[in-house]
């Protein structure tokens, strides 16, 4: 594809998206829930939400359907319930003690650079807090997502168009691959990039402001206060849901010893498969054949693939939904440690909790800085150790780290995209949420003088003042002696 059609094909977009989105910004707040809540319903509907997950594992074999479909509805459904209510038009804050008025305006034009993982739900929760505050969105999908992106996208245009409401606030761009990701990323007004660690450097290395989410892969502790049976059931869970597609499937988990064999026992209830050491050795090997990069061949697919692709016999495949590695020593750099896309999880054993803490610092810098990480132990000061010692803007505390993007037992705000702070490389900390789509003007008047106490300001600093040594207070000298002294 040339250069020009690419050109062409951005400008048209972004011109079309600048046009509703005029419209859109003059809407009241109840006409802009309206909207968003009419977009919700087609995609949170149970023929869309099926139908979408079945063509996203057709188009791009990753994940599993059932969890595609369910992952799309919960989402929607939190997202919606974390708008409710929630005024993003006209006045935000006032506080007239400090002669302040905050009100709240639209970005404008949103660049959306969406994955192949659950590429529905990652574009249906970009799209629907980007309307609550009057964005147009266009979306540059993963070109192996594509089929999938435009199916989306033309759900949702479906939805505005039912309310009267410009189609073309929501896009699908025409053109696909990096240079036409770069080209509109380039013509937006803000970027908004959930995907690979590459996508996100170009995000922001694009010129426009840009939000990012951070890269993955959570390492848990499960230590011996925990609720062995129940931790085991939870990881498993989390490990396994969508094939571990999931950024915030578990990855690692450290066990202490003198609980490591219930846990490795109640795995196996649950449905994993105990790898002996050869067997972790030929799934290395399957998974990483270079010893570097993940083979693409076996991300997003079912334990039973993966394990035959490694030449392991599972006693009972259907229902073999994760497969466990061994590591004896998690300080000694291997693949298996790394991210892995897949439903795999590498488990290793500690001894002192100070230790364990210390080497989820030292996983996460290799897989994940400042994403997340997790633990279960019913000790508050061990939960309270954990997050002081860690550089994460997430510590899930008894729960699968699954809930960062949002659980209805958890507070998390739902979101499909989760920064990771500049520890991770990104400008947001934290779980992104409609507060990061809007601009803001600040009115202000004036006040009653606020001149503060020099002596409570400086505390023990203040030895007497500038008067002590023969010298005016800065807050005697005027504005207009200090510019006629110049």
């Amino acid at each position: 594809m040339t250069r020009q059609l690419i050109d062409e094909a951005v400008r048209y977009a972004v011109s079309a998206a600048r046009t509703a989105q005029t419209e859109a910004e003059s809407w009241d707040q109840a006409r802009t829930d309206d909207v968003v809540t009419a977009v919700g319903w087609q995609c949170y509907r149970e023929e869309n939400a099926r139908r979408l997950a079945q063509l996203s594992h057709a188009e791009t074999e990753l994940g599993n359907v059932e969890h595609l479909y369910s992952l799309q509805r919960k989402r929607v459904l939190g997202l919606l319930r974390d708008l409710h209510g929630e005024a993003t038009v006209g006045i935000a804050e006032e506080f007239p003690e400090l002669g302040l008025r905050t009100i709240h305006k639209p970005v404008g034009v949103i660049a959306v650079a969406s994955p192949t993982t659950a590429p529905g739900p990652g574009i249906i929760c970009n799209v629907l807090p980007m309307l609550k505050t009057r964005n147009a969105v266009v979306v540059t999908p993963n070109p192996r997502a594509y089929p999938v992106a435009v199916a989306t996208v033309a759900l949702i245009r479906e939805a505005l168009t039912q309310v009267g409401a410009p189609a073309d606030l929501v896009q699908c761009l025409s053109v696909t691959g990096r240079e036409a990701a770069d080209a509109l990323m380039a013509a937006a007004d803000l970027v908004v990039a959930v995907g690979g660690a590459g996508t996100v450097r170009r995000a922001y290395s694009s010129g426009t402001p840009a939000v990012g989410a951070g890269v993955g892969n959570p390492t848990i502790i499960v230590d011996e206060t925990a609720d062995v049976a129940d931790a085991a059931r939870r990881t498993h869970t989390g490990a396994g849901y969508n094939n571990g597609t999931s950024c915030s499937s578990e990855s690692n988990v450290l066990v202490h010893r003198s609980v490591a064999d219930e846990f490795r026992t109640e795995l196996a209830r649950a449905g994993a498969h105990l790898c002996t050491h050869a067997e972790t050795a030929r799934l290395r090997s399957a998974l990483w054949p270079d010893g570097k990069a993940l083979n693409r061949n076996l991300v997003g697919r079912p334990a039973e693939v993966v394990a035959t692709a490694a030449g392991i016999t599972l006693e009972e495949p259907s229902k073999t939904t994760v497969l466990v590695l061994q590591h004896d020593d998690p300080e000694r750099d291997s693949p298996i440690l790394w991210e892995k896309l897949s439903p795999v999880l590498t488990m290793s054993t500690y001894d002192a909790f100070d230790r364990a803490v210390e080497l989820v610092t030292t996983l996460s810098d290799r897989c994940g800085r400042g994403h997340s990480c997790g633990i279960y132990s019913s000790r508050p000061d061990r939960i309270a150790q954990l997050a002081e010692a860690t550089a994460t803007c997430r510590v899930v505390v008894n729960q699968s780290t699954m809930t960062n993007t949002g659980s209805f037992d958890s507070g998390v705000p739902f979101t499909t995209t989760l920064s990771s702070g500049t520890w991770g490389g990104t400008s947001v900390s934290g779980n992104v949420t409609w507060h990061a789509y809007m601009n803001t003007t600040t009115v202000t008047w004036p006040i009653k003088e606020r001149r503060p106490d020099e002596r409570l300001v400086f505390g023990r600093h203040w030895e007497g003042g500038a008067e002590a040594n023969g010298h005016p207070l800065a807050s005697d000298v005027h504005v207009g002696d200090a510019y006629a002294a110049r």
